[in-house]
């Protein structure tokens, strides 16, 4: 239990019409959206600016205690996931656009606004944020910084950390700070470059300086069906040998494409192994040109169908199929877990392969969407937890996470580590190596109080493998409730 100072230092420094504590309230934030790994917290602190923020933090490290901070909560990798006996600091009430200037090219926002919010912020102006995760609809710039996101588009225009200048940041004693510049240049060390990807371990983003880029006088999209997965990867490999960058290259096999089609009906070919969709843009003279470059590239490798969006609407129709992927997955499995792993282009048609052949040993079905631009993978393991699957299509979720570092590329390309893969880290770094990231985390927070628990592995979460939640028989009987 929460020590009762410690709640009335938080009420006290926020106002206790800010601060949960009811039961029922509480499950609504117990975890993020990796699910099945759950804690209720203590308390929960509604922010609702920088100094409020400050102020609870600067509450709990008074009475050490353990904070998490929460945007939209849709991480998928338990990076928000509460600490027991710990507050949670929800960021979702900041919400504002503080401001928008067109003539320098950026944004100051609060970390509770939308990935999506920002580029209607500035589509006025002609101008919009690059950076476009799927759930760009309801994740945060907040999270986006925490987790360095990505999207389809980072292939030509990179991550968060390529487009945030500066940041107010709450440090872990509740000191506030700048880290960075507005100008993009700094002296000294990149703090802000420590800060971003960190996945809330150093502290909390209150105010984020985004830059902000023209919109492109050309978009040219085009959907590529393929007989073979191997086929349409071999696409990707000879449009970068070739020396165009689209600014998307996004591939998804039949199980994907399936979903997603039943879902939003956005023209995909239900029966094809595999499908591309390539997007350029820029001068109108450079995408025609390199446009030609790609239909013949599609049509070297087989292509058995290219559609081209003639209209914004079609265009629109095609990534909505896309960026649907995750969600509709839900029709064709009652349950599933997206996982994130990057491999080099080169090995997409190996990793796949291998996916295959391991879903097939496993005795599951893998989804595969991915950023195949930058070999980003997001494959969903799909399951049914009554048949009692869940513990196969975690260990087949972690060992894909794996391979890809053993293909050599990474654990994460944008969802991050959390809770999930903490384990799976010394597979990836070595002792030194890790040891260094703790000793960074530990000067930004020597106490451990911010998100402990995530992102670097610890005996007690690598050794008990604590966190997913299976009810009691109890509770499924309905004779008990969880509180």
């Amino acid at each position: 239990m929460l020590d009762p100072a410690t709640h009335d230092a938080l009420v006290a420094a926020v106002g206790p019409e800010n601060v949960l504590s009811d039961p029922v309230q509480l499950r609504s934030y117990e975890c993020d959206g990796l699910t099945g790994f759950r804690q209720a917290p203590s308390l929960v602190v509604l922010a609702r600016d920088t100094r409020g923020v400050a102020a609870a933090v600067r509450a709990c490290h008074r009475h050490g205690v353990p904070f998490v901070a929460r945007g939209a909560g849709t991480g998928l990798s338990g990076g928000a996931m509460p600490v027991a006996d710990g507050v949670v600091i929800s960021l979702q009430r900041m919400r504002r656009v503080l401001e928008i200037d067109p003539l320098d090219r950026r944004a100051v926002l609060e970390p509770g606004v939308t990935n999506l919010d920002i580029t209607k912020a500035a589509a006025p102006h002609g101008l919009y944020f690059a950076p476009d995760p799927s759930s760009q609809q309801v994740c945060t710039i907040g999270g986006n910084v925490a987790e360095n996101s990505g999207g389809a588009h980072c292939l030509k225009y990179g991550f968060t950390t390529n487009h945030v200048l500066s940041m107010t940041v709450v440090l872990p004693d509740g000191e506030i700070v700048t880290l960075g510049e507005d100008s993009g240049e700094q002296l000294g060390p990149d703090l802000r470059g420590v800060f971003i990807g960190s996945e809330g371990t150093l502290g909390i983003v209150c105010e984020i300086t985004v830059r902000l880029l023209r919109a492109p006088e050309t978009v040219r999209t085009l959907l590529a069906d393929f007989p073979s997965v191997t086929d349409a990867g071999e696409v990707v490999s000879d449009l970068v040998a070739a020396g165009i960058i689209p600014a998307a290259v996004e591939m998804m096999d039949n199980l994907a494409i399936q979903a997603a089609e039943k879902a939003v009906a956005a023209g995909y070919t239900l029966t094809t192994p595999a499908a591309l969709v390539v997007e350029l843009d820029g001068p109108e003279v450079e995408c025609s040109a390199q446009f030609d470059q790609v239909r013949q590239i599609c049509e070297r490798h087989g292509c058995t169908r290219l559609h081209i969006a003639d209209t914004a609407e079609e265009r629109a129709k095609i990534w909505k199929g896309r960026k649907a992927a995750f969600a509709a997955v839900g029709r064709i499995s009652p349950d599933y877990i997206v996982q994130d792993g990057v491999v080099p282009r080169t090995r997409l048609a190996e990793v796949l392969g291998r996916i295959e052949d391991m879903g097939t040993g496993a005795g599951l079905r893998v989804a595969n969407v991915f950023h195949a631009g930058d070999g980003n993978l997001h494959p969903l393991v799909l399951f049914d937890e009554d048949a009692g699957e869940l513990e196969r299509a975690e260990q087949l979720s972690t060992d894909i996470a794996e391979l890809c570092v053993e293909l050599g590329g990474s654990l994460s390309g944008e969802h991050g580590i959390g809770t999930d893969k903490a384990c799976s880290m010394p597979r990836m770094f070595g002792e030194d190596d890790l040891t260094t990231m703790d000793r960074v985390r530990g000067a930004f927070d020597p106490h451990r109080l911010c998100n402990p628990g995530k992102l670097l592995p610890t005996p007690r979460l690598c050794g008990e493998q604590p966190g997913r939640y299976r009810p009691h028989p109890l509770e499924e009987a309905g004779v008990i409730e969880r509180l």
